[in-house]
Parts: C-alpha cells; structure tokens; sequence
C-alpha cells in the first residue's frame, strides 16, 4: 500500500457538514491501491474502559466509504455520517490485498488498539455548527441560466438608441459599436425563453456606463438611458417572475469606470478631493501612461479600483447590493471581478442582501479554484469554468485524450463538496469567451455532445445568448454579436436538441442535479457515464472520434430519451461526434 498518496485534512472539501446533520468525509488514496475503506468514528467524549483497567476513546460506528471517483493517479471515497451530538472523531481503516492499516492525523497504525491508546490522534470534527453549513437557495439546483448581453440581445425601443446606433446585425461587432438592445427587447422576446425552458436569466451589466458592455460603471444607482429606466426594469423582473424565471444582475465592485463622478472629482482637485482615499492612487498627479499610478482592474486606466476597505466606499457599495434586492425584487448578483475583493467585504455584502431576500443567488466570477470563498459566508458559487475546460478541450479541439478529460473532470467534481458543486455555475462561453460553435468549428455535432454534456452535470448550467440557435464569433468582440432573429440564420435542429435536454433536465430527476454522475471505463473510443436517481438509471455516450462506432448496449437499457425510442438491437451505431442517452425506463 503506497501511504504517500493517502490524503484526507479535517475541513474544506474533504471534510464538511452537507447539512444540519450529515457529515460527508473524503479520502483519497493511490489508484487501484486500495479495496476497501472504512470510516471509523464515534463521538469524541465517549470512553470504554478496557482490560487493564485504563479508558480510551470508543470507535462507536464503521461506514463501509464509497468510490467517489478515480483518476489516472488516485481513487476518492466518500462516506457520510449523522452524529447524534454533531461531533466527532475519526479514522480510516484501509484495506488492500495483503494488510489492514488505520490512518488517522497522526500518521499510520496496523491495529485499532495500537491507535486507541493514542487517543489524540484521530481526526475531529469539533462541532456541526448551523451557522457554518453551507446554504445556497433551494431553487439555484433545478435553474437553468440564459445569460443576456442587453446591447445585443433585442432592440424593442429604437427611441432609446444612443447616437451612432448600427442596424441591428447587419455589420461585425467592434469594441465600440452599438445597436441598441435594451431591457423592453427581452420583454419582447420573453416567449423564445419560455419555450427553450429557461427558468433564469443573469443580465451582464445594465446600470449607466460609458461603454456597449457597461463594466465600467457611472452611476451604480441608475438604468443606463440606452436600455430604459427603472420602470422598464421593473416590469422586465414582473414579466420574467410571471412566467417562472428568476433574474440575476452583474455588478463590478471591484473597480468603477473612469467616468464614476467621484474618480472624476478626484482627476479635478487632486490630493484635495474628499474621494481621493475611495481610490488605490499612488502619487499625484493622477497620471495614465505609460501605466497609470494608481490601481486598475489589470493595466486598464479606464477602471480604476475601488478602496472597500474605506467606510464610504463600502457603504455605498453596500446599499447598492441592497437597494435592487429591496426595490426591484431581482434574485441574484453575479459579482465581476470577485477574487480581487476582499474576503471581509464579501462576507459583510452576503449578511445585507441575504438579510433582504435569504434565497437571493450570489455568484461570483472566479476562473480558478475558489474554495476560499465558498465556505458558505461569502459566495454561493462561481463560475464554474474549469469543469467544462476539460469537455471543450476533448468534443471540440481534440486537444486533450480520453484519460486526460477523464481526470480532469474528476478532479473538478471533487474540488468542492457535494452541496457546492449542486449549485455550482457551469458553461461552455460567456461575453469572455469565443462562442463554442466557433470553438467547435462551426461542427455542430461536437456542439450537441458539449451541451448535452453541460446540462447532464451536476451544478446549474447556463447557455450564453444565441448559442442555442449556433451564433459564431470569436473572442471579444466577435463573441457579442446581435442575436439572429430572423428564423432563416437560426439552426433549427440545434435549437430542438437543446430544448428537447432542457426538458430532460426539468422532468428527469436522474438527469439532473438528483442524479449522481459515475463514469464507466468502456475500453472504447467513447465516453461513458450514468446518473441514478431512486429506479431511474440512465447511460450517456459520446463519441468524440471522427469515425462511427459500434457499441453493445447493456440490456437494462430499453429507452432512447433523445430519440423516445425503444431499442430493440444488442448494439448501436454511434456517428462520429454523436452522443445517445439510453434509460431503463420509457
């Protein structure tokens, strides 16, 4: 047994409360190392007295773990626990062919007894405290986002245009052109959403701005002119809260534009502004190249950082995070720019907009490993980018190999526990990102198995704008195009393939977040996984390769969900780049 690669630390995603009472405990050991794991545990004040008369801590219960997941290096178990008293101690009994060894935070033991008598050496988890179980809102898991670029989106009040407007997709992007979408488009348009099953709409920023993708903010308090007012937002959040859907807005905290008024007044009076402490400014004068000096999102001068450690700043960043809860009902803030915040402001953001609206979404924009901020005191989630990294890289780009997208994908399913990774924001593109048709190039089988990938994972997917009927473009300002409207650009076939997933998501628990994902090591050309939920049972294959293959199919597997098909053949022919979701129940 390689007890170098045995791993497990007492907190974090090895180590959490899933709930008010279940604990769920991860271990991880060297592949194929390992055949049995079992969790020992009990509570930490209770004693038995042994032989020789002395007292030592009482192993009261073993859970036999559960093989979480495995990558080409390690196997993950799971095993979950319901103390009594919301305490405990414990430590794991390995098991392989040829020995038994326990392991606790001491180090490794070959007997109960020998580590009995080392009654400090297991691990503890001190007390399940409420307070400190992570919570997001009921209603994020079963949500399916549509994330909106107003500017681009629909155009339903020419009278609001800015000046310079362009017809409406008739022209490529720029990183300054506009063609007048606004909030009354997506009233208008509200009944493609309906139709394509999306209960959540997150909008990229819509308050007063400089630019077309409005993060660099004016005035966080106001509806920029180019896409309505206040009235109109209002009854854009009735019409979407009318037919089901949930609305989520965009905010940058982390800096303003260069046309904030206070960053402005600063420019004007120098050292002598009241404002000049609500900036990161070095010296003065206040200079922009060759690099300004003061801080910037990046080495970008038009976005100047915002100071929230300064009791003003913060307090109006603060009222802003309340005031379109409080004012307009919407039911999240995704947070722009939200690694680059400190901690402490977000916890103190979290208790104000929860103290309104507990099931209100916080979501942040996080491109890396975010267990830091998904404690359950600050975020809800991130986006979560570097789970699909690994899909895009294998269906699209032939990029990476099978064990390669394998691992990588496991390792993303771990990385935060259970109940983070069930709310957890995933997507194939965003406004930052070139669309994933482009990416796919333009092949759109590789972009039904992405799709039919990302909306089978655990988490709460989204679909940029467009994607769904196959807009291409590459990266900013390509993937901003205007959304085709008109029914001869749309890919029809795309569209019903992803409503028909959509449908599957909503109406099959298995298909969801209930269903819990395993992969299956086919020795084929093709990725293999199920997800059960309760008597449903569920396969997913994909064929990444560019031939056709040819696959048994088990015999519990009678259905085709796609097609709505009973099978009747021992095998199936699977197209190059096709993907088939056979069930056990029609």
């Amino acid at each position: 047994m390689l007890k170098e690669a045995v791993y497990h630390r007492p907190k974090g995603n090895f180590a959490y409360a899933y709930d008010e009472n279940t604990l769920q405990i991860r271990l991880r050991t060297k592949k194929d190392d390992v055949n049995k794991v079992v969790l020992l545990w009990g509570d930490p004040f209770t004693w038995e007295q042994i032989e020789d008369g002395t007292w030592q801590w009482k192993i009261e219960e073993n859970v036999v773990m559960t093989k979480l997941n495995s990558t080409s290096l390690f196997d993950y178990w799971v095993g979950e626990i319901k103390p009594e008293y919301k305490r405990v101690k414990y430590g794991f009994e390995l098991h392989d062919n040829q020995e038994k060894i326990i392991y606790t935070e001491k180090g490794f033991f070959e007997e109960k007894k020998e580590v009995s008598e080392f009654n400090s050496s297991f691990f503890t988890f001190p007390f399940l405290n409420e307070e400190d179980v992570f919570h997001a809102p009921e209603w994020v898991a079963n949500t399916v986002w549509y994330q909106i670029f107003p500017e681009r989106f629909a155009n339903g009040n020419k009278a609001n245009d800015p000046e310079g407007t362009l017809e409406w997709g008739i022209t490529e992007p720029t990183p300054t052109s506009f063609f007048g979408g606004d909030l009354e488009g997506i009233i208008q348009k509200i009944d493609h959403l309906v139709k394509l099953g999306i209960n959540g709409i997150y909008l990229t920023p819509i308050f007063k701005a400089y630019s077309n993708h409005k993060y660099d903010t004016i005035d966080y308090m106001e509806i920029d002119p180019q896409f309505g007012d206040k009235e109109t937002f209002k009854r854009l959040v009735e019409v979407c809260h009318k037919n089901g859907i949930k609305v989520m807005l965009d905010a940058v905290f982390n800096h303003s534009g260069y046309y904030f008024p206070q960053f402005q007044d600063v420019l004007e009076k120098g050292e002598k502004s009241d404002y000049k402490d609500w900036f990161y400014i070095k010296d003065f004068p206040i200079r922009k190249e060759p690099k300004p000096n003061y801080h910037t999102f990046a080495f970008e001068p038009f976005m100047p950082k915002l100071n929230t450690a300064h009791p003003e700043v913060r307090e109006y960043l603060l009222e802003v995070g309340r005031y379109w809860v409080r004012e307009f009902d919407i039911d999240g803030w995704r947070l722009d720019v939200a690694n680059e915040v400190s901690h402490e402001f977000w916890r103190e953001f979290r208790k104000e907009v929860k103290a309104i609206k507990p099931d209100c979404y916080i979501l942040g924009e996080i491109w890396h490993d975010a267990m830091p901020w998904l404690q359950g005191d600050q975020f809800d989630a991130v986006m979560n980018y570097p789970y699909t990294n690994a899909a895009i890289q294998l269906f699209a780009e032939n990029k990476i190999g099978m064990n390669e997208f394998l691992d990588q994908t496991a390792e993303a399913l771990i990385r935060y526990p259970q109940n983070v990774t069930e709310v957890a924001f995933n997507l194939l593109g965003s406004h930052d990102t070139p669309r994933i048709a482009t990416i796919c190039g333009e092949n759109y089988s590789k972009v039904k198995q992405l799709f039919a990938f990302l909306l089978s994972s655990p988490g709460t997917p989204c679909i940029y704008y467009g994607d769904e009927i196959g807009i291409t473009g590459g990266m900013d300002p390509g993937c901003r195009k205007c959304m085709a409207w008109n029914e001869e650009e749309q890919d029809f076939d795309l569209l019903q393939f992803i409503t028909k997933l959509i449908q599957l998501r909503h109406t099959n628990p298995a298909f969801g977040n209930n269903g819990e994902i395993q992969f299956i090591d086919s020795k084929l050309d093709c990725v293999m996984y199920t997800k059960s939920y309760k008597n449903e049972k569920l396969l997913f294959i994909f064929n990444p390769t560019d031939k056709m293959v040819t696959l048994p199919v088990p015999s519990e597997y009678k259905f085709s969900s796609l097609n709505q098909q009973v099978i009747n053949d021992t095998n199936i022919n699977l197209a190059a780049h096709g993907v088939e979701i056979l069930s056990i129940n029609q």
